[in-house]
């Protein structure tokens, strides 16, 4: 199992029994302290999420916008036939759907 000291600590522990040797001896301790921890997240984390979000308001969009091409050519789709068939009438009313040109 790894050790690992809470964040916040310069140096590691050392152990009683180095110390006095070093200082019974006069040889130099030499501390190593690896400096790749992280204290964060790494930003995949942030990434994912954002890029997600990111793909979802493309998509509605591209909704919105492809409901909008739909909705655009049944209007024109229902100009061009009530041009064409001029007024309708059912029981005596009549509708005219689309002006005369003139």
């Amino acid at each position: 199992m790894a050790h690992r000291d809470p964040p916040g600590i310069i140096a590691p522990h050392l152990p009683a029994d180095v110390y006095r040797r070093a200082e019974a001896t006069g040889q130099p301790v030499v501390v190593i302290v690896q400096a790749t921890d992280h204290n964060g997240r790494p930003l995949g984390h942030y990434l994912f999420p954002v890029v997600v979000a990111g793909a979802t308001a493309m998509g509605c969009w591209g909704l919105v916008a492809a409901l909008c091409a739909l909705l655009d050519t049944a209007v024109h789709a229902v100009t061009v036939i009530a041009q064409t068939a001029g007024p309708i009438s059912v029981g005596g009313i009549t509708l005219k759907l689309a002006r005369p040109k003139h």
